[in-house]
């Protein structure tokens, strides 16, 4: 098969390094790509991954026959409707099935007609109504933006006055654009954050390795959100009676519900979920693998993942045994100074060669580019440390081992990465 990738992070990196291993895998490409992936796949840097006529000229030209989005900009945006007018394949939902990420408050409908444990919300479309209904509710609460915000649209607020600032600054100021003519306003829930991905043929799903990411730029989640600093797998957060509970109430009714509606889901489906009191409630959904989450995930998977993509595109996917290798994974990611706020580029990346020989160790690139054969930065998150081993207190070991020989200028990455499975861990 000829595979085209979309996307230039450490997750599509990582998508990439999988399936470069598959035997079904003919040549593999990647629009735009980034220093890393541009070793193992073609890349073309001068393509948007939201320029769905050249992407089409390329993959007419390359005889790709399936392209699998990383991002979800371009899903959001209808690509698998466009290309499959064309007769090319994609692994992703079509453009509503995309809306559970791309529209907070379609996501919430969904659930609520589904039945889905989820905070309690109302939706808005007018600033002052927004703000009336805070003053009534109080503080603390949650102030969504409706559509896409790159992961910046969510606002946790302690205060009344937090909460009306926020509505401003997105249905107001519109710092947002589109993506706040609509908030969705709910309560805070208190727990812990676990990631739950499935891959689904729209009817039948595999659950992928449990994971957990950290959002904040600083140790013992402390600093601002970030796109994620660095995730473990497998989590023992989840255990086989939460996971019980997290498909028979989360992941089967939501694609019950949209196959109900005329709208089967096929691809990733990411449930970001708050455990309360061993009980989850559903945060958000993606339409999409996470990053960095997918640099600990799909390094556990044992199948060939190009199969299980293509049992999944058949609607096969009960056929497949999805294994999951004994082995721990810890990614670190190492950032460029001054992330997620503005960054420099172009500092000279050190040290990953000696690094990558350590068994077990894989380096997946984020922002970086390749210049006469040595890499330098060129994005706020750069690189991704990924270690497996027979336990998380070794991975971790290993995955610090191995950032503890790269430098750039600069660099900045969390020294807790994979502590917070530890309190599990003891009992």
């Amino acid at each position: 098969m000829r595979v085209l990738i979309l996307g230039g992070g450490g997750r599509e990196h990582t998508i990439c390094y999988t399936l470069s291993k598959s035997s079904k895998l003919e040549k593999l490409f990647c629009i735009p790509g980034n220093g890393g992936i541009s070793e193992i796949a073609e890349t073309a840097e001068n393509i948007s991954v939201t320029d769905f006529d050249n992407i089409t000229k390329f993959c007419k030209e390359n005889k790709i026959d399936l392209v699998i989005p990383g991002p979800e900009e371009p899903l959001v945006k209808g690509l698998k409707n466009f290309l499959n007018k064309e007769g090319i394949k994609v692994f992703g939902p079509d453009s509503i099935g995309a809306l559970l990420e791309g529209s907070k408050s379609f996501a919430k409908e969904i659930m609520s007609k589904a039945g889905i444990p989820t905070a309690k919300f109302e939706v808005f479309d007018e600033s002052s109504k927004a703000k009336a209904y805070i003053e009534k509710k109080g503080a603390p609460i949650v102030v969504k933006a409706d559509g896409l915000c790159a992961g910046k649209g969510v606002f946790v607020c302690e205060t009344k006055e937090e909460a009306i600032k926020a509505v401003e600054k997105i249905m107001e100021e519109k710092i947002f654009g589109e993506a706040g003519n609509k908030v969705v306003i709910e309560e805070k829930l208190v727990g812990e954050e676990a990631s739950y991905i499935v891959i689904t043929d729209g009817y039948n799903f595999k659950a992928l390795p449990t994971s957990q990411d950290h959002k904040r730029l600083l140790d013992n989640d402390e600093g601002p959100n970030t796109g994620g600093m660095g995730a473990y797998s497998p989590t023992p957060l989840i255990d086989p009676e939460l996971k019980e509970k997290i498909e028979g109430k989360i992941i089967k009714p939501t694609l019950k519900i949209l196959e109900k509606e005329g709208y089967p889901y096929t691809g990733f489906l990411y449930a970001g979920l708050m455990i309360v009191n061993k009980e989850p409630y559903v945060l958000e959904f993606n339409c999409r693998l996470g990053d960095p989450e997918a640099q600990v995930i799909l390094p556990r998977v044992e199948n060939d993942f190009l199969e299980i993509i293509e049992a999944a595109l058949e609607v096969n996917l009960n056929k497949i045994d999805l294994r999951e290798k004994n082995d721990s994974a810890v990614c670190v990611v190492m950032a460029s100074k001054g992330y997620p706020g503005k960054y420099e580029k172009g500092k000279k990346i050190n040290g990953l060669e000696k690094a990558s020989q350590i068994p077990g160790v894989v380096i997946f690139h984020a922002g970086t580019k390749k210049i006469n054969n040595e890499f330098y930065t060129s994005g706020g998150r750069v690189l991704g440390v990924t270690a497996l081993d027979k336990d998380i207190p070794l991975a971790i070991e290993k995955a610090y081992k191995a950032v503890s020989m790269i430098y750039f200028e600069g660099a900045h990455y969390r020294k807790d990465i994979g502590k917070k499975a530890f309190k599990y861990l003891a009992t």
